[in-house]
Parts: C-alpha cells; sequence; structure tokens
C-alpha cells in the first residue's frame, strides 16, 4: 500500500494583501499529477486545509474540485482529511457524509464515540482490510480538559497534556483491536495536528500556538508504540519527530512567508509492502518565488538588477538597513523593479525606526506612545518639510482607521 502525507494547506492565505490561488491551484494539479504517477492508495491531509474558519468560496472551490478529481481521475483508493487549528470543525464536517461516497473520510471534530468515529479500516475492493487508520482531529482545549476553579496556568497547561496523551492513547489503543481483528498484519497510521515539543519552526510561519502556555508542546511519548507511521500536521518545516524516521511532518506546501523562501517543501511517500516501510520525502516544486532583501540601497538594487536580468517574477521583501536616509524609498525601489515580472510585498525601512527611537527620554517608552506621536517622530527623524505634513498626517489616519474597522471585523466574527 502506498500512503501520500501532506499538510497546512492554509487554502485562502495571502501574502501582505496578495492573493496566492494561483499558488494553491498550481500546487493541487500537481499533486493530484503525483498521485497519479505513484499510484498512491491513500492519501493523508492532517490539518489546516484552510487558513480561515470562514475560507472565501474560491478556496472551497479548490478544495471541493481536487477531491472530485482525485476520487473520479487518480487511482487513489482513499482520502484521510482531519481538521487543524485553522479550520472549523463544523465546515469539514457538514459534508462528510456526501464525501465518504468517494472515499474520502473526514475527520473535522471530537464527537461523542471517538474510537469509532476516529477509527478507520480502509478496505481494498474486494473488501479486504489493508490499513488502519487512527484520524485524530485537531484537540481544541474544551475536547480534553474540564475547568476547575482557581487553576493556575501551569495546572492548565498539565490537564491539557494530560487529555492530549489519553485521547491519543484510547483511540490507538481502539486501533490496535481493530487492527487485530482484521488479522493483525495491516498497517497501523495515525494522524493529528500539534505542537511536538522541540518541534522546529521559522519567524512569521504563520504557526500559532496552539493552547495557552508553552507547557502544552506534547512530547513524543505520548504516542503509543505500535505505530507504523505518524502524520502530523500544524509545523510547517518538514521534520521527523524525536529522531524516529517514521514520526513525522510533512510541512507546509508552500511558503507562508519570506522566513520559508529558500526552504525546500515536500510531500512524503510511505510504502508499504510485506511488512516492510518505505519513506520517501518527494521535493514540490516552487510555484511563485520569494526573496528577501536586506542592505544599503546599494545592495538592494544591485540585487534587484541581477534578479531583473534573469527574467525572475519573485515577490519580494525588502529591509533597508543603511545610514542614509531617503526621503523616497518606495520610489526609487518601485523604479528599480520597474518594467520586470518581480514585485515588491513589502519595505521595512529599519534607518527611520531607529531614528524615531532614539528621540525617546529617559523616561519614556514606546508602549506610552500613542500612533499618531510615533508617526510625527519618524516625520521628525526623516526631516520631512512641515509643507507635506499635512497630506501624510492624513494618509496615515486613513490607514490608521482601515486597519482598526479590520480588526473590529475579526474580533466581531464567530468562532468555533
Amino acid at each position: 500500500m502506498k500512503c501520500l502525507h501532506t499538510s497546512d494547506w492554509h487554502l485562502g492565505r495571502t501574502l501582505y494583501g496578495r492573493s496566492r490561488y494561483s499558488e494553491f491551484s498550481a500546487f493541487l494539479d500537481w499533486l493530484s499529477a503525483l498521485i497519479e504517477k505513484e499510484k498512491v492508495d491513500l492519501l493523508l491531509v492532517a490539518g489546516d486545509v484552510f487558513d480561515t474558519t470562514v475560507p472565501g468560496s474560491r478556496a472551497q472551490e479548490l478544495y471541493y474540485g481536487f477531491l472530485n478529481k482525485v476520487a473520479r481521475s487518480t487511482v487513489c483508493r482513499h482520502v484521510v482529511i482531519t481538521s487543524g487549528n485553522h479550520d472549523s470543525p463544523s465546515l469539514l464536517d457538514a459534508p462528510k457524509a456526501l464525501l465518504r461516497t468517494l472515499d474520502v473520510h473526514v475527520a473535522g471534530s471530537v464527537t461523542d464515540d471517538p474510537m469509532n468515529d476516529e477509527v478507520l479500516v480502509l478496505r481494498d475492493k474486494t473488501g479486504k482490510a489493508e490499513a488502519v487508520v487512527c484520524a485524530v482531529p485537531h484537540l481544541r482545549d474544551r475536547d480534553i480538559r474540564s475547568v476547575g476553579p482557581g487553576e493556575s496556568m501551569q495546572d492548565k497547561s498539565l490537564k491539557l497534556l494530560e487529555g492530549i496523551e489519553r485521547h491519543y492513547r484510547e483511540v490507538c489503543r481502539a486501533g490496535e483491536e481493530r487492527r487485530v481483528q482484521e488479522g493483525g498484519r495491516i498497517p497501523m497510521i495515525v494522524m493529528g495536528h500539534l505542537f511536538t515539543a522541540g518541534g522546529q519552526t521559522i519567524d512569521n510561519d504563520g504557526v500559532r500556538e496552539i493552547y495557552a502556555g508553552s507547557l502544552a508542546h506534547v512530547s513524543r511519548s505520548i504516542f503509543p508504540p505500535g505505530i507504523d507511521y505518524l502524520a502530523l500536521g500544524h509545523l510547517h518545516v518538514p521534520q521527523i519527530v524525536g529522531g524516529e524516521e517514521h514520526l513525522r511532518y510533512s510541512g507546509s506546501p508552500i511558503p507562508m512567508g519570506f522566513g520559508e523562501a529558500s526552504q525546500q517543501k515536500m510531500v512524503v511517500l510511505v510504502e508499504f509492502t510485506e511488512g516492510e516501510r518505505l519513506i520517501t520525502e518527494i521535493p514540490i516544486p516552487c510555484f511563485q518565488p520569494l526573496e528577501r532583501i536586506s542592505g544599503t540601497l546599494q545592495a538592494i538594487t544591485d540585487r534587484i538588477f541581477e534578479l531583473k536580468a534573469a527574467g525572475s517574477k519573485a515577490w519580494l521583501e525588502i529591509e533597508y538597513t543603511g545610514d542614509d536616509l531617503s526621503g523616497d524609498l518606495r520610489g526609487l525601489l518601485d523604479n528599480a523593479v520597474k518594467g520586470s515580472l518581480l514585485e515588491i510585498r513589502r519595505i521595512k525601512n529599519n534607518r527611520i525606526v531607529a531614528l524615531a527611537l532614539k528621540q525617546l527620554s529617559e523616561d519614556e517608552s514606546l508602549d506610552e506612545l500613542g500612533e499618531l506621536d510615533v508617526f510625527n517622530r519618524c516625520l521628525d527623524a526623516a526631516k520631512v518639510p512641515q509643507t507635506q505634513r499635512p497630506e501624510l498626517l492624513q494618509a496615515y489616519q486613513e490607514i490608521l482607521v482601515s486597519l482598526h474597522e479590520d480588526e473590529k471585523k475579526i474580533k466581531s466574527e464567530p468562532r468555533e
């Protein structure tokens, strides 16, 4: 049996306001072609299918279109999808009965009978059992921990860990019993979406702490022995857990931020043959190059011209660290990329920020200053003429109003 492990698609995610649907679509097309090429029998998607609990119609169209294509146009017999902390359990679960007709199994939320609902026996066309999958969805706080009066943060964290460990122990025990009932010679695969202790992350990759308190990073020991493969999601860096090759995060399929720009993304192919297990990492092509450029204006423009000469279509994050003040850094950089396929997504002017902070007196802190105070300090640091300030202040205030309205909208959205 061949299994393909992927996770953390984050369909609908943007990058500094830029849509990424073309990347998602290209990845899903590549993934379905890979499934057919490798004759994959089972696809495992370990959570964070969507980037938000209320995904847009286009993100959902990509998701359902992919599942239909895999079911009808490839040799893949089974798809198992579990929820992640970004997903809405109810949204994933809503069409599960319909998706079962396509041999797509969805575990969006913890039910009243997890020993049956999360333990799947997958069968071939003749009805013979070929694998047991313990499809554990993302375990939310309310699913696994009872609230007690006067609990400290450490008490809460310890209860969370105990609840997670208990859930995996019970589900895996039920999986082992089902495997024995089917003759005991088929692989047992476990899925999950959580943060293991020692797991590797990258700055600004969008990986959220799932539970309050760093103690709620689970150790490898919560996963019982006897697991033939552990397919995890949540961490975007592909990695093994506890030094054991068969316990893995597949990572996200595309870079979620510029910190992941140079990272090789991958999916994991696992083949079970007569008691043997072969694990192969398959690199994912880069569908949209990202590049972070840092340095002086000369160093930045030199790199931009190199990329232009190579015909690059990269999206750029630029960090200016030079000592010279530039009143029109954005304009200079826009001119540098003009006539190319390059696109600047973000500019950080560390020189302006540093000078603005230097103006703080000994009895001031950044937290004590208002948003307009900080902006005025930046204008002073950049020596912007008084005649230009009213227009800049008006534009800045319009941006602030827009940002605050977006924050209110996000806070008012229903949470799962």
